[in-house]
């Protein structure tokens, strides 16, 4: 089976890795907004970005995990999530975290999604 990966601006890592009809993708706000709405958009913009490039979209997810700086934050994330992801059938299965992100990175979001 071939790995396909879909190198980012970071060293030594990818934004995505499609193996075995599925697509393993990462995304945060490179922008650093100032407030977790503004980064949960722009983290999913990317994400989103990676996926399409991937081969899949918001369609194709299986599973994500959200890691949030702090947890008290989470019902603004909600929020832009509940917009973005759009009706049933492309809810995933979601877990949330509390993590030390780093630098001023508040959202960081992984997710593993089938071909489209």
């Amino acid at each position: 089976m071939t790995v396909k990966r879909l190198s980012g601006k970071a060293k030594g890592r990818c934004r995505a890795v499609v193996h075995g009809g599925l697509v393993y993708a990462v995304a945060t706000d490179t922008s650093s907004a100032d407030n977790i709405a503004d980064q949960t958009r722009l983290t999913l913009e990317a994400l989103e970005r990676n996926l399409i490039d991937a081969g899949s979209g918001k369609g194709g997810l299986l599973q994500a995990t959200v890691y949030l700086k702090d947890m008290s934050m989470k019902v603004h994330m909600d929020a832009v999530w509940c917009d973005w992801i759009g009706g049933e059938e492309n809810w995933p299965q979601r877990a949330c975290v509390g993590a030390d992100l780093a630098g001023d990175d508040l959202i960081e979001i992984v997710v593993t999604a089938a071909l489209l």
